[in-house]
Formats: structure tokens, C-alpha cells, sequence
């Protein structure tokens, strides 16, 4: 009975970890640095620019996060932190918490959107995921993207038609934008939005949410707290309810059309001061995501 309990308690065990989904550029010398890189898709050039973490090691595998680019924006926009290269807003405030533990990308969109015209833009994002995942070691399931304004509905299109190659999408000031081919997969989903956005309302933000709310079975949010005008504050929410490893979560702040949200006393829209990298690192890191699909 002993030796049968113990096994009992041995497979019980062994079925709580989570297996690696490794890519084929684990164990192998890398063929990717960072740098600008350029990849045919389609007959067409797309550009994207990528961090390898330093002391990268090739039996390790990396989360892989992608950080889009607003309306007229470039990648190095999001690499360099800004156009004044803010340190803690490289990758959207990302890089930093990250402390070298993800490989980071920051892809062109067709001129300085994301369109995602005939699903154009979805065959790039599987593109880069087949050449980086070839060239470096990547645990492929755990790919991020988190965008602001047409990045974010870029985003919200790969939470829609990429949800099983996805781990978790955060998206900043997001609409439907760049489509929603399927959108009936749970994916774990992180919302942003400010109150007074008047490029990309804050209704259409919580409608982006809720299609998650529905395929994670969460809970509805209708009544999450938010914070009045004039607080110059965020409220963040975590949906109740959900399936197990599909958490929802939804930060309103008191704030327009802006991607680096800050809280009094800091200027409304601050890098540096941000909570925005912070929150979404930590929604990317929850212990529950750690597990495969």
C-alpha cells in the first residue's frame, strides 16, 4: 500500500509540472543577434528589430514578447523606449522588469500601421515566431504581445487568431482595427484604457475585453470600478470566475489616448513613472500562465 501511494503521489506530482514546449533552436549555437532583421513574407520585406538577452543561453528557453507600434509609429520607437529614449519605457516599460530573461521584438508594420489586410500581417507575426524560434531557444508557450493604439489592436487580432500560440495579450488604447478571424479561444487578456480617450473610446476597449470575459468564462465586469475624472489615478480589476489559467484583467486610468500611463504626481503620461510595464510584466509572470496549453 505504501509503494502504491507513493507512486499515486509521484504521478500526481509529475502531472502539476509543466512541460516545455521548446523550440528547435535550443541546444544549438544561435543564428539570431540583435539587431534589425529583415524576412520575406509572402514575396513581401518586413522588418523587425530584436533584443537577445545578454548572456543568452541556448539550452534555456525564453519568453518571447512583441511589442507593437502605434498609428505612424517605428519599431525603434518601441525598442528605444520613445523618441527620447526612455530608459523605463524600452519595450513598453518590459525590458527593465525583465532583467534578460525574454527576447524582445519590435516588428514594422506595412507604412506605420497594421492593417492586416488578407491576414497579412498575422503570416509576419508567424514568421518571426518560425525563424526566431529556429535561431534561438524560445519556450513556445510563453509568446507575449502588447501594443498601444493600432499596436494594440494588433494585439487584440492575435488574442483573436493566434490564442494557441499566444500565452497572453496586454492591450493599451486597443479597437478592431486589425480583425478578429476566429475569436472564440481563452487567451489570458490584459486591458488598458484611459477614461477620457477620445481617438479610441473607452467603450470599445471594454467591449475588446469582454469577447475574453465570454471565451475564458469569466465572470461579467460590468460594474468594475473605475476612476472618476480628475483623480489622476488607475484602478486596476482582475476578473473573477475564470477558467483555470485564463486570467482577464482591466486597468482604466484617468487618462486620454496615451500609452505610458502615470499616476499623480508624475505627469499624466510619464515612462520612467509609468505603472503600465509593471503591471503587465507582472500579469505576463502570474504564476498560473507558467503553464502550458
Amino acid at each position: 500500500m505504501l509503494i502504491a501511494s507513493s507512486l499515486v503521489l509521484g504521478l500526481a506530482t509529475l502531472a502539476n509540472v509543466a512541460v516545455a514546449a521548446l523550440s528547435s533552436g535550443c541546444g544549438k549555437a544561435p543564428t539570431i543577434t540583435s539587431g534589425i532583421k529583415t524576412i520575406n513574407v509572402g514575396g513581401a520585406q518586413r522588418q523587425f528589430t530584436i533584443r537577445v538577452p545578454q548572456n543568452y543561453q541556448n539550452n534555456k528557453g525564453y519568453k518571447l514578447i512583441y511589442g507593437l507600434h502605434w498609428v505612424g509609429g517605428r519599431m525603434e520607437q518601441v525598442s528605444n523606449g520613445g523618441d527620447t529614449g526612455s530608459r523605463g519605457w524600452l519595450y513598453y516599460g518590459l525590458q527593465v522588469v525583465a532583467n534578460e530573461t525574454a527576447i524582445f521584438v519590435a516588428p514594422q508594420g506595412l507604412n506605420g500601421g497594421w492593417p492586416n489586410s488578407g491576414g497579412s500581417d498575422l503570416k509576419f507575426i508567424d514568421a518571426m515566431n518560425s525563424y526566431i524560434g529556429n535561431g534561438l531557444c524560445v519556450e513556445q508557450s510563453q509568446r507575449f504581445a502588447i501594443g498601444f493604439s493600432y499596436g494594440g489592436s494588433m494585439s487584440y487580432s492575435i488574442a483573436c487568431s493566434r490564442a494557441k500560440d499566444f500565452r497572453a495579450v496586454a492591450v493599451i488604447a486597443g479597437g478592431q482595427l486589425s480583425g478578429c478571424d476566429g475569436g472564440n479561444d481563452p487567451i489570458a487578456y490584459f486591458g488598458i484604457h484611459g477614461i477620457k480617450d477620445g481617438t479610441l473610446n473607452i467603450a470599445g476597449g471594454r467591449s475588446l475585453r469582454d469577447r475574453f470575459i465570454r471565451n475564458n468564462g469569466c465572470n461579467s465586469m460590468a460594474g468594475a470600478k473605475e476612476p472618476t475624472s480628475g483623480s489622476r489615478k488607475h484602478i486596476t480589476t482582475a476578473a473573477t470566475g475564470c477558467k483555470t489559467d485564463y486570467p482577464v484583467q482591466w486597468a482604466a486610468h484617468d487618462g486620454g489616448h496615451i500609452q505610458a500611463a502615470a499616476d499623480a504626481p508624475a505627469p499624466e503620461e510619464n515612462g520612467a513613472a509609468s505603472w503600465v510595464g509593471p503591471e503587465a510584466w507582472a500579469f505576463f509572470t502570474k504564476p498560473e500562465l507558467s503553464t502550458p496549453k
